[in-house]
């Protein structure tokens, strides 16, 4: 389960990233093949999928859609980028393209494309099930697209093409990459665990690692085009190198984009507690340009429900990394993601994952009610009934947030450095601020004093964090009162 996807943007975040986009069309000047959209849905690694979706595509002659044209539907083509990981995927899938059909009947012309994970599991059954649609293609063929669109149009029947093995990473793909001053760059793709509960491993295959250098020239070359910031990307990003038997590859990496010029933080996500190593740590706590910040996955305070997942790690292991983090690093954030009424999930059970919660104090944690996956073991288990999981939902969604409220707190008068990644609020409004987040991550809107100029997105500002929100950091700073603002370009 991912960390960070395209509904965890903030609305300043979006926009900085809506105006790129719109600068890029109005370069174009043209519709080219064709006006584009894609509508991507899941987790940070099929957010850097489209990505490469949108380079291969405008590689291939495509323009990248406005706002106003999406609004408009006045597109060519639409992809709907997939997820499979919630029991209600294919559902919302269909269900999209339902509602696109729509609009294919009243625009002949428009294309309409399904890739990623449900396109992988579901195959042929799309196309059988919404004739209309154009391409499915799988996780594994984003470069084959413009090929199948191209076919779409002369035949007037769906193509398809979805393959088991990986043969082409998707980083040796073009990128239009949504964000100019933050890049994702994917370290491996797939996943060699079994969680009896996850769908990944069928949907992006076995874990295959690139190349370390592969890996730091596509860093050095997103910093070349003006990123400050990299999010390297895996579905178990320390377990990097163990397929060579190398287990100090990770660290290694870390090591080397810290000798990168002109990189300004290096983040990652996600690691698994299983192959969290003290190097990793020791990586973290001496490379400057590497945050201290950690997505951490739980899934279960409970050793019996952790067995049950096939999560090889126990809650004295998980404890014990943190408290090394920690050690090593006491101003890291920490956040999570727990599953709430997995299959024979006792109340017991569900009071261990809230002990082990107050006691890691996470900075925040992605909480999901279980829901079965077709394919998968938990599947087949008995299932805790609804009412019960909605209850221990809620319970322990006010645990974390009553503890997220109060770790907040902590950074109150504290001075601390902000990459600005958009505004808030109209300029012309009393609340306008420019928002962006800290080194550990944590979210900050920040007033620019009067006489001051407004800090540009991809410039650093240091300031007195003056209030606590409930998920975020307000820096209205005080200069009169000594309070700190300053802007590093």
């Amino acid at each position: 389960m991912g960390s960070m996807n395209e509904d965890m943007m903030t609305e300043a975040e979006r926009a900085s990233i809506t105006a790129e986009t719109e600068d890029a069309a109005a370069i174009a000047g043209q519709r080219g093949k064709g006006v584009f959209h894609i509508h991507t849905l899941g987790c940070q690694m099929n957010v850097h999928d489209s990505e490469r979706i949108a380079g291969v595509l405008e590689a291939d002659g495509y323009v990248p859609a406005t706002e106003e044209q999406i609004e408009g539907h006045d597109v060519d083509l639409i992809v709907l980028n997939t997820c499979a990981v919630r029991e209600n995927a294919a559902e919302r899938m269909y269900g999209t393209v339902g509602l696109w059909a729509d609009m294919k009947r009243q625009r002949p012309n428009l294309q309409i494309a399904v890739g990623g994970c449900m396109a992988q599991l579901d195959r042929e059954k799309i196309a059988k099930k919404a004739p209309w649609i154009a391409a499915v293609f799988g996780t594994k063929n984003i470069g084959d697209l413009p090929s199948l669109l191209d076919q779409n149009r002369a035949s007037g029947t769906p193509q398809v093409k979805v393959a088991d093995q990986l043969e082409v990473f998707p980083s040796q793909l073009p990128a239009a990459r949504a964000s100019r001053i933050s890049s994702w760059v994917a370290i491996s793709v797939g996943c060699n665990n079994t969680c009896t509960f996850c769908i990944v491993p069928t949907t992006r295959g076995k874990e295959k690692d690139r190349r370390p250098g592969d890996i730091l020239d596509e860093v050095r070359a997103c910093v070349a085009d003006g990123a400050k910031e990299v999010t390297l990307l895996g579905q178990n990003v320390n377990s990097f190198g163990y397929g060579i038997g190398d287990r100090y590859a990770f660290s290694k990496l870390l090591r080397a984009c810290g000798e990168i010029e002109g990189l300004e933080r290096v983040r990652f996500t996600s690691p698994h507690p299983a192959a969290f190593t003290d190097d990793v740590i020791a990586a973290m706590a001496e490379t400057p340009n590497v945050m201290h910040q950690l997505h951490m996955p739980l899934q279960s305070g409970s050793d019996k429900i952790l067995r049950a997942m096939r999560r090889s790690y126990r809650t004295t292991k998980f404890m014990d990394i943190l408290g090394k983090v920690r050690q090593a690093m006491p101003d890291a954030q920490i956040s999570t993601d727990i599953i709430v009424g997995f299959p024979g999930e006792t109340e017991e059970d569900f009071q261990a994952t809230l002990d082990v919660v107050r006691q890691a104090r996470f900075s925040s944690a992605f909480t999901f009610i279980y829901s079965p996956r077709p394919g998968t073991p938990a599947a087949e288990m008995e299932q805790v009934p609804h009412d019960v999981v909605q209850d221990r939902f809620e319970r322990l969604v006010a645990l974390q947030e009553q503890i997220t409220e109060e770790n907040l707190k902590t950074f109150e008068g504290k001075t601390v450095e902000v990459m600005i990644t958009g505004t808030q609020g109209k300029k012309d409004a009393a609340t306008h601020r420019v928002t962006g987040r800290e080194k550990t991550g944590v979210l900050v809107h920040i007033g620019v004093p009067e006489g001051y100029p407004e800090p540009q997105i991809g410039d650093f500002v240091t300031v007195t964090v003056t209030h606590a929100a409930r998920h975020n950091l307000i820096a209205d700073p005080d200069l009169k009162a000594g309070q700190t603002y300053h802007v590093r370009h």
